[in-house]
């Protein structure tokens, strides 16, 4: 049988539902807005805590700690930076996260941070994994690929406001997809530029060879490389590209990772860095 507590937010209409958002960078604030513009009540926290400055103007609750921030929610979204973070900010959470609470992890972690973060939790908290897919303009927007592992069904509502669902499977399937993917992209944007410098090595104009590659299979990784309105930071890329070769022997990724971490000017760039 449900605790009270479990009752109650079974019974609670999901746009009443207090929802907790950890985690306000570039792709967390939007992806917060959402929520707030949703209705859901809105308790934020960020370890910059001007990064909530917006959100507390349009409507939200401050909190000053990671516990805080989860005490009254019935949903927690968690969008971190690394495993290190992830780690780190549910040290500090899950001994405040009530009976009856669905955490969502949008973070790109890997499947063994979520295992582990899955192992901590106390009975009757549910997580599921739901890395994103797409750039700062469709977060806005409420247009990106969630990629989610586990239950959903208890969380569809919030997870519709970030964009298309899929069904990854289990608890962590959805973190070892987001690498899959993520990991093609940044490898294609590189490649975009190992093309472009071969193009420049051989005399051929820049323009010329980014139109005919557009032309091909590689059309998408050239529209990224050529992104400007995107901020994927190279040090985040770096980071995916080091999940996933920690992985598996990727012999490509690892070349990848070598150029993305030799130059430490690109850290903080976009990713379209690389292919400049």
């Amino acid at each position: 049988m449900p605790n009270e507590t479990h009752r109650t937010l079974l019974a609670t209409p999901p746009t009443a539902q207090p929802v907790a958002f950890l985690g306000l960078g570039s792709m967390g604030l939007p992806m917060a807005r959402r929520l707030l513009d949703a209705g859901h009540p809105l308790t934020v926290w960020n370890r910059t805590t001007a990064k909530a400055d917006a959100l507390v103007a349009a409507g939200a609750a401050r909190a000053a700690t990671p516990a805080e921030a989860v005490a009254g929610a019935a949903v927690v979204v968690t969008m971190l930076a690394d495993p290190a973070a992830a780690l780190a900010v549910a040290d500090a959470m899950i001994p405040a996260l009530r009976a009856g609470t669905h955490w969502i992890d949008t973070s790109t972690v890997g499947p063994d941070t979520v295992r582990a973060l899955a192992a901590r939790l106390p009975e009757g908290v549910t997580l599921v994994d739901a890395p994103v897919m797409g750039s700062v303009d469709r977060a806005a927007a409420g247009e990106l690929i969630v990629l989610a592992g586990g239950d959903t069904a208890p969380v569809a509502h919030v997870l519709d406001r970030f964009g298309a669902v899929t069904a990854c499977g289990g608890p962590g399937d959805g973190a070892a997809l987001k690498l899959v993917l993520i990991n093609a992209v940044i490898g294609a944007v590189a490649l975009v530029g190992e093309s472009l410098s071969l193009a420049e090595s051989l005399g051929l104009p820049r323009e010329l060879a980014l139109r005919t590659l557009a032309a091909g299979p590689l059309a998408g990784a050239v529209g990224r490389a050529t992104a400007t309105g995107s901020h994927f930071p190279v040090a985040l890329a770096a980071k995916d590209v080091a999940l996933a070769t920690a992985t598996a022997r990727l012999p490509v990724l690892e070349a990848v990772h070598a150029a993305l971490t030799r130059d430490p000017a690109l850290a903080g760039q976009d990713l379209a860095a690389v292919a400049r």
